[in-house]
């Protein structure tokens, strides 16, 4: 393993390692026969990738690759055919997921035991595994090849470009890929605010949360003038649902290494740190490996490439406090101080870490950084829409038949999101809403899934893009208890510090526990609607500002919920508890006594073989008579 001492050895390196990466180049662009051509001269007859992703590892796909392994050895087939473990395909939905290069088939829901399967038919017989290809769910048919799937269709994937397409523990794939070619530009140009200029002109905006330019953040750390400097990048996703920049860590960890090396040329500093959440342990062990690899082949620590600039990093661990995803909290945390954020200004970029200049982006903004310097801002620019260039990650989940997820050019709508690439809501249930943004976003309801996804069109609907959590909702969720569910969140992830936030949302969460329990007013609507305006004007942070938005949009956009809840004492969806109640359907109850006997509190009356009768005054809306009954005969309304 040498140390790269030259722009020229990198670029040497990039083309000596490109035979790790033939097959999967071409998978979908060649037909069968070229296929076989390309592997001749690669001498590698198919590459298995096997996701090996955080949640694909919790369906055994480790357990997957070692059977792979251990057939392949058995029929003599090693070194012909090559397993390699990647990272997130984004199809969490189906995973573990089973990629055959150069045939470009997808397998899904692959479990170990298939990988005697996958050998014996696909790899020696030719045969395709017609049972492990996907299902589109809207027309039944089996699809062979992802570029085929509608969940990849509408799909951009530029901080996602090597998430499933490289190994994340072997930097040379990352090279092959042209890994790290756009530090050496960086630093062959040798011009910091050439690099600013080129990230400014390019329109990226932190994929955090707040959308602010990248490349101001970058020029104002640049100015203030000092003798030292950090480079700080957010790895703290907190949110509920969120899983982009995890996922990102896991399959591409060197793309942030490279952007990190970048903005700190770009801004002066020589010191970087991950701040990274201790629950993310796949993540922080392919991190360190990265870290360590780019420190053997001199791509961090002294004198990269030969030039004067010195760069290296490190990892800082966080306790899992919401909060801390503020830089200012974040900041107080890597320096050993209880994570609470401090008035703006001074921003960090200013006085930050240690009182020095700092800059701090989160994972999913710096992974789109390599391709913009590689590429160049003309061509990012010309993605997106007049005030929202590149891409966003979205980890779509909830009531969607495609969980996973999902690249798209800003300006894609949420009907394409949800029902193109999500694939709609299953079971046939009606669309309600889309959650966006967390804890600090909002609802959008169906008359607005044509907006575009973008910062300001978001915004105008009472939402945000947030860091990219998305969950889909359908007729069967409560909007009022959504609300709920997130000022909880809130509640608990509050760090206390200013007034607004630590009992604002603790009396929020009570009014909203008063509703959902049947025990609401009409004035309590009222005190929703001006506790959270008012807790928006005056929380520190901005994390307290926007604690109060799923209860505001919900209001605005579901507001015959929230009357229902406290006129009518009735959950529209059926899924507050206290609200329901069970009734025996007389018709279609024939006396089999089962709901009676699995009711905790005996409150079922009746005798065998006749109509039985539910005494409202003492049932506990526990559900078990419901759940129980095999005819259908309890109404739960």
């Amino acid at each position: 393993m040498a140390r790269i001492e030259s722009f020229d050895a990198l670029r040497a390196l990039v083309r000596d390692s490109a035979h790790l990466l033939s097959l999967r180049h071409h998978a979908g662009e060649i037909n069968a026969a070229q296929a076989a051509a390309a592997a001749k001269a690669s001498g590698t007859r198919k590459d298995l990738m096997v996701c090996g992703g955080t949640g694909c590892q919790a369906s055994d796909s480790k357990l997957l690759v070692d059977n792979l392994n251990a057939v392949l050895r058995e029929k003599g087939l090693e070194r012909d055919v090559h397993v390699v473990t990647t990272g997130c395909f984004g199809f969490c939905e189906k995973g573990p997921i089973v990629k055959v290069h150069p045939d470009n088939v997808f397998y899904v829901e692959v479990k170990p035991d298939d990988a005697r399967e996958i050998i014996e038919s696909h790899i020696i017989g030719g045969v395709r595994i017609e049972r492990l290809l996907y299902e589109e769910p809207t027309v039944h048919k089996k699809v062979p090849t992802h570029s085929d799937m509608s969940f990849y269709k509408k799909q951009m994937r530029i901080a996602l470009r090597n998430c499933g397409f490289i190994n994340p523990e072997n930097i040379l794939e990352y090279i092959a890929n042209e890994g790290y070619i756009a530090l050496a530009k960086a630093l062959e140009e040798n011009k910091p605010e050439s690099i600013i200029e080129q990230i400014k002109r390019s329109g990226l905006r932190g994929r955090g949360g707040g959308g602010f330019l990248t490349g101001l953040k970058w020029e104002i750390a640049s100015k203030h003038a000092s003798d030292e400097k950090f480079m700080i990048c957010n790895a703290d996703e907190g949110d509920p649902g969120a899983f982009m920049d995890r996922s990102i860590m896991e399959g591409d960890p060197h793309s942030i290494i490279e952007a990190m090396a970048i903005a700190g040329f770009a801004i002066g500093a020589s010191v970087g740190c991950v701040y990274i959440r201790a629950e993310y342990p796949l993540a922080i062990q392919r991190l360190e490996i990265a870290i360590s690899q780019a420190r053997e082949y001199g791509l961090l620590g002294k004198n990269i490439f030969g030039s004067a600039f010195s760069f290296d990093i490190e990892l800082k661990y966080g306790a899992g406090a919401f909060i801390c995803g503020e830089e200012t909290s974040l900041i107080h945390s890597i320096e050993g101080k209880r994570g609470e954020p401090t008035t703006k200004p001074p921003f960090p970029a200013e006085s930050g870490l240690w009182e020095k200049p700092s800059c701090v982006n989160n994972v999913e903004t710096l992974a789109n950084v390599p391709e913009i310097i590689r590429r160049g801002a003309e061509w990012y620019r010309s993605i997106g829409t007049e005030t929202s260039k590149g891409t966003k990650v979205f980890a779509l989940a909830g009531k969607v038949n495609n969980v996973g997820l999902v690249e798209v050019p800003m300006g894609t709508t949420l009907r394409e999101i949800v029902f193109d690439i999500g694939g709609g809501i299953p079971g046939g249930k009606a669309f309600k809403a889309v959650q966006t943004g967390g804890p600090s976003g909002g609802c959008i309801s169906a008359e607005f899934l044509d907006t575009p996804i973008d910062y300001e069109s978001l915004n105008k609907i009472g939402s945000m893009m947030g860091s990219g959590g998305m969950i889909v909702l359908s007729e069967e969720d409560c909007m009022v208890n959504l609300a709920k569910f997130y000022l909880e969140f809130s509640v608990d992830e509050s760090c206390g510090k200013c007034t607004p936030c630590r009992i604002g949302t603790k009396r929020l969460h009570e009014i909203l526990s008063r509703i959902t329990d049947g025990k609401g007013s009409l004035k309590d609507l009222d005190r929703l609607q001006e506790l959270g305006e008012t807790i928006k004007d005056t929380a520190l942070c901005g994390l307290g500002q926007t604690a109060p938005n799923p209860v505001l949009s919900t209001m605005k956009y579901f507001a015959d919920e929230y009357r229902a809840h406290v006129t009518d004492r009735k959950c529209p969806a059926g899924a507050c508890q206290k609200l329901l109640s069970y009734i025996i359907n007389e018709p279609k109850c024939v006396g089999c006594t089962a709901c009676a006997r699995v009711c905790p509190v005996n409150c079922i009356a009746g005798s065998a073989k006749k109509p039985h009768v539910i005494d409202q005054s003492k049932c506990i809306k526990c559900g078990a008579c419901y759940a129980k009954c095999k005819f259908g005969a309890i109404d739960r309304k």
